[in-house]
């Protein structure tokens, strides 16, 4: 049966990717954006079946996410998945960034990053338990674990972003809502291409033992999945996407 998924941050990249995967499957996708929208176009045109749309909101603003959920199920029919993928990678290396520049980047990473998944999750509530249930994942990383030296604001929102999930896992299942996190390393998307092409490319592709970094379609199976039938007595869990590049306990 044809579902109504709301991915955020699906202009490009990997949520372009969850995007598709999504759709491949038959399910109807709201393609969000912030302001590319000509990208989101451009994903929403890739996407086959039909009754796929686009919706453009601020994630750093609560008004804007409420309008954006509530648009999503309206124009979709429904909301039974939201993939919280939005996120941005702003660099405030502690020792060479200015007071002000350290605040702005704390508040703009944690507003969208966590914040915004966080709101875009509250009010999707009401519309997966009006569906019967339904799936939310959130996009974490492996930053959260290793740590991001000089993106520490990232890190932290991904970490929150997995503590997040796993508390909504234990609020929802009465409501017969699941909740899982990927937790990617380094993916083969445009925002990556400086750093892949670059001089240190190699060394970050070393550093999985297959020699290379994940492919979008390959964080998009993991989100698939998670909403899937056979995935609901694993709400909660965190799966890791990096290649054996770093592991946890």
């Amino acid at each position: 049966m044809s579902r109504a998924v709301l991915v955020t941050g699906s202009s490009r990249g990997i949520g372009r990717a969850i995007a598709q995967a999504f759709a491949a499957l038959g399910d109807r996708v709201a393609v969000h954006y912030g302001t590319r929208q000509e990208a989101a176009e451009a994903t929403l045109a890739s996407l086959p079946g039909e009754g796929h749309v686009a919706v453009q909101a601020d994630l750093a603003d609560p008004g804007q996410v409420r309008r954006l959920v509530d648009s999503a199920a309206e124009e979709l029919g429904a909301l039974n998945v939201l993939v919280n993928n939005a996120g941005v990678f702003l660099a405030h290396p502690p020792l060479d960034t200015s007071y002000e520049d350290w605040q702005e980047s704390w508040s703009s990473t944690l507003a969208t990053n966590l914040m915004g998944a966080a709101n875009a999750t509250f009010c999707a509530i009401p519309h997966l338990t009006a569906a019967g249930g339904g799936a939310v994942v959130n996009v974490s990383s492996r930053g959260a674990f290793r740590g991001e030296p000089n993106c520490p604001a990232y890190g932290a929102s991904k970490a929150g972003m997995n503590a997040f999930g796993q508390s909504m896992a234990v609020a929802l299942a009465s409501r017969g809502i699941t909740v899982g996190t990927v937790a990617p390393g380094f993916v083969q998307t445009e925002m990556a291409r400086e750093v892949l092409d670059g001089p240190g490319g190699e060394a970050v592709r070393q550093q999985s033992p297959f020699g290379r970094v994940a492919r979008t379609e390959e964080v998009a199976s993991a989100v698939v999945w998670l909403t899937s039938e056979g995935a609901k007595f694993s709400t909660g869990t965190i799966i890791d996407v990096n290649g054996a590049s770093y592991l946890r306990s």
